[in-house]
C-alpha cells in the first residue's frame, strides 16, 4: 500500500475507533489509551495524524458540518416542493446517522459543546431557522393551511426530531432513529400541510447526495 493511502487509513482509522467511543461515553469519558486500543495503535501513530484527543473531537465535529451542507444542496438541486424537500432531509439525515458511527459521534460531539452557552446561536437554532425559511416558502405557495405559523412548525419538527435523536441513542444506539423520525414527519407535516399538498419526489431517504 503506498505511504499515502497507509496514512490516510491509519487517519480513518483513528476518527472511527475514537467516534464509537466518543458516541457510547461522550468526550468526557474516553480516554486517549481506550480510543488506541481500540484502534490498534501506538501514541506515535497517533500523534503523527493528531496533536490529541481534543483535535480527533474537532475533526469528527467538521466531518458533520460539511456532511449537512452536502446533503442540504443534494435536495435543493432535487427542484422539489419545499415540504417534500424538508421530509427528504429529514429522513436521509436519520438514515445516515443510524448507520454512520462517525457522523453519529460528530452529531453528538456538536451537541455537546453548546450546551452550557444560552444566547450563542447554535446548530440546532440554525436548523430551527433554515426548516422556518422552507416552511414559509411552501406558504408562499399555498401549501400551508391556513393559520400555519412557519416558525411553530420548525420549533416542533426540530424538536421532535432532537428528542427523538436522544432517546434512540440512549435505547437502541440510534437504530430505531430513522422509524422516529417518519412517525414525526408522517404526524407533523399532514396537520400543517394543505389538503391538496402531496409528497413529491424520490422519499426513500436511502439515497446519497
Amino acid at each position: 500500500m503506498p505511504q499515502q493511502d497507509r496514512a490516510y487509513a491509519t487517519r480513518e482509522a483513528i476518527l472511527h475507533a475514537a467516534a464509537e467511543k466518543f458516541d457510547r461515553l461522550g468526550y468526557e469519558r474516553t480516554s486517549l489509551t481506550a480510543v488506541l486500543a481500540r484502534a490498534g495503535l501506538t501514541k506515535g501513530a497517533f500523534y503523527f495524524h493528531f496533536p490529541s484527543k481534543e483535535a480527533v473531537a474537532d475533526a469528527l465535529v467538521e466531518r458533520q458540518s460539511e456532511l449537512w451542507t452536502r446533503l442540504r444542496e443534494s435536495w435543493r438541486l432535487r427542484g422539489l416542493d419545499p415540504l417534500s424537500t424538508l421530509h427528504g432531509m429529514f429522513t436521509e439525515s436519520a438514515d445516515r446517522i443510524a448507520a454512520d458511527v462517525v457522523l453519529r459521534a460528530g452529531v453528538r460531539l456538536n451537541a455537546d459543546r453548546e450546551v452550557g452557552y444560552p444566547g450563542v446561536p447554535s446548530s440546532h437554532v440554525l436548523w430551527e431557522k433554515l426548516v422556518a425559511t422552507y416552511v414559509a416558502e411552501a406558504g408562499e405557495r399555498g401549501h400551508l393551511r391556513a393559520g400555519a405559523d412557519p416558525e411553530a412548525v420548525a420549533r416542533t419538527l426540530c424538536s421532535a426530531a432532537l428528542g427523538s435523536r436522544l432517546i434512540s441513542s440512549a435505547t437502541t444506539a440510534c437504530t430505531d432513529f430513522p422509524a422516529r423520525i417518519r412517525e414525526v414527519l408522517a404526524h407533523v407535516l399532514p396537520c400543517v400541510a394543505a389538503p391538496e399538498w402531496k409528497l413529491s419526489g424520490s422519499q426513500t431517504g436511502s439515497e446519497g447526495p
